[in-house]
């Protein structure tokens, strides 16, 4: 047979006077992170892996490599280099310092994929989150390093290719400054060109999380899409061409121009910034309300 249970003189006798009686233990925050600890937790992340190095090392090579091309391919023979207007000139100098950039273009797109992918494969992105709660500025702040990363790599890789350039042509008697207009703003705006397209990507790797099927997708808008809607012979393909991403990016920057009447370059930038900004938007979105 039990004994009856006595209370000592002053304990709470009610659950109410025993809540009263403890201090809660405080709501762990974890180690969430400042914007400046994001962004550099990010740069971190995309600078020591070796797809980074890879890619901006294969960018450089096929920019000064194809810039090589055009240059010994230029054929001045019993041409009077003195009767070509310096601007002409430039002009060859512009194009031949930027045409890496066609290709350098699918480089980027693969390399932001990856930005993202990898983390959600590895599961390395329930790190990035938990640190990070808000989600949010995590992938600003990917898409903060990832621009002006690619944008550096990319200006380098043109100036590279200038140099390449300049070096042969010279040889015959082809001249044009870096800083001439016609020559800087083609090397800045193939830089920038570059860079967006590395953010559109790491859209499309956040939306569709999948490294092999966000690279699918991105090249296929930028490489496979233009080629399609030139082969269909209608008036309406021909219209929209120009305002697709790799179209109005490579425009930008005068490589070439496939409206029937040349957009100015702002009208580019806008264009590109658009697919840029569906792609990021959409991204957030999808990041507030899916689960890693």
């Amino acid at each position: 047979m039990s004994t009856p249970t006595t209370l000592a003189a002053g304990t709470p006798e009610t659950l109410a006077d025993i809540g009263t009686e403890f201090v809660p233990a405080p709501t762990p925050t974890g180690p969430h992170l400042n914007a400046i600890g994001i962004i550099r937790s990010e740069w971190i992340k995309l600078s020591t892996v070796r797809s980074t190095i890879w890619c901006f090392a294969v960018l450089l090579v096929v920019s000064m490599g194809l810039a090589a091309i055009m240059a010994f391919g230029l054929d001045l023979a019993g041409t009077d280099i003195a009767t070509v207007p310096g601007t002409d000139q430039a002009r060859f100098v512009a194009q031949a310092s930027t045409f890496g950039v066609f290709f350098g273009q699918l480089i980027v797109a693969v390399l932001g994929v990856l930005v993202v992918t990898g983390e959600f494969t590895t599961g390395m992105i329930r790190s990035t989150l938990t640190a990070v709660p808000k989600r949010l500025p995590a992938l600003w702040a990917k898409a903060l390093v990832l621009f002006v990363t690619t944008f550096v790599a990319g200006l380098v890789s043109n100036i590279a290719a200038y140099a390449v350039t300049v070096a042969i042509a010279n040889g015959q008697g082809l001249h044009a400054s870096l800083f001439a207009p016609e020559v800087i703003f083609p090397v800045l705006g193939g830089a920038l060109y570059l860079a967006l397209v590395a953010v559109f990507a790491l859209g499309i790797g956040t939306i569709v999380r999948s490294g092999a099927g966000s690279i699918a997708v991105a090249l296929g808008v930028i490489l496979l899409l233009p080629v399609v809607l030139q082969m269909i012979p209608a008036t309406w393909a021909t219209d929209v061409l120009p305002y697709l991403i790799s179209s109005a990016g490579v425009s930008m920057f005068g490589l070439i121009q496939f409206a029937q009447v040349p957009l100015d370059w702002t009208v580019d930038l806008i264009i590109v910034l658009v697919w840029v900004v569906v792609s990021l938007g959409s991204a957030a979105v999808l990041l507030k309300r899916r689960d890693a």
